[in-house]
């Protein structure tokens, strides 16, 4: 069974359809991108696979594997976010609260598998560091780990190099390629980045008010919609 399912949705706010037509699915192990101009219901699709937005129409089917274990998120951040005042190892364990249920205190495997994350992310020596006094870059290492710590089966990102500086951005694309290869995380990432997407994703899902692409990544790469928006990139466009 897939991990994710999408079938015949549309998704909009107060009545206006914003994408329709959404038939996709994630199976374990997969890395979708999911690319597209702003304003092409991108953030709005993560936001519904969470169930934090419900479809006009059509169905959206959860592995109940992943309602039951949890599913990670790394969201946009706004910039009273970035400056919140707590220590990096309380953000990271924070991301376990979905698993705690009424119980008032982390467990002791809760604390080893935040550190556990800290270090998967290099971010182990910043533990007792202040949020706010870190880099862009740091951050979202920090904010990875804590989606980690949510769940290592799956991984939803919602432009998770938005702001990044050219170095720390290529870092986080390779960090998150590497959680996918190496310990077989599921992602389903919304980016700008065409560049990045066809680098490491091995699915692309390309929308607009309907979706123009969906399948594997080298088939993107040769299909008219995808010559069209790496020509944009290749002469200049920075983002779609």
């Amino acid at each position: 069974m897939s991990q994710i399912e999408c079938r015949d949705v549309a998704l909009g706010y107060e009545g206006k359809i914003v994408v329709d037509d959404l038939t996709f699915s994630v199976e374990k192990g997969d890395y979708l991108c999911i690319v597209g101009e702003n304003g092409a219901g991108k953030s709005t699709l993560i936001k519904a696979l969470l169930g934090l937005k419900i479809p006009m129409s059509g169905e959206i089917i959860i592995d109940k594997e992943l309602m039951s274990g949890g599913i990670g998120y790394l969201p946009q951040q706004s910039e009273l976010q970035r400056d919140f005042p707590a220590s990096v190892r309380e953000i990271v364990i924070s991301g376990c609260l979905g698993r705690m249920g009424l119980r008032p205190f982390y467990s002791k495997n809760e604390k080893i598998r935040s550190v556990e994350n800290m270090e998967k992310m290099g971010i182990l020596d910043l533990a007792d560091k202040c949020y706010r006094d870190l880099s862009g870059g740091q951050q979202q290492r920090v904010l990875l780990a804590r989606a980690l710590c949510a769940s290592e089966k799956i991984l939803l990102l919602d432009e998770p190099a938005s702001g990044l500086d050219p170095v720390a951005k290529n870092e986080m694309y390779d960090i998150v390629g590497e959680l996918n290869k190496n310990y077989n995380i599921t992602v389903v990432m919304v980016s700008h980045d065409i560049r990045s997407a066809v680098k490491h994703s091995k699915h692309i899902l390309h929308i607009s008010n309907k979706p123009l692409f969906f399948g594997e990544t080298g088939h993107y790469e040769e299909s008219d919609i995808g010559k069209a928006f790496l020509g944009n990139k290749r002469g200049g466009v920075d983002n779609v």
